[in-house]
């Protein structure tokens, strides 16, 4: 399976990567991952409230995440 995901610079406040290295930390994630978890919920909570088109690709699964 090819990886397909794309890449992007982010450029983040110390005190708030900070704050992501020791959420992911003690979820057992990379960085990266803890990064791509959360804006997979915000997806996730935004389809939920019905506020983003239905038509959008649903997202690939995260293998850290808990099942739905």
């Amino acid at each position: 399976m090819s990886d397909e995901r794309k890449t992007f610079l982010l450029r983040a406040d110390p005190l708030l990567w900070k704050d992501i290295e020791r959420w992911a930390a003690d979820e057992l994630r990379s960085v990266n991952g803890q990064i791509e978890f959360i804006l997979r919920e915000a997806v996730r909570r935004r389809r939920k409230a019905g506020t983003d088109s239905p038509e959008a690709p649903a997202p690939a699964g995260d293998p850290g995440a808990p099942p739905a």
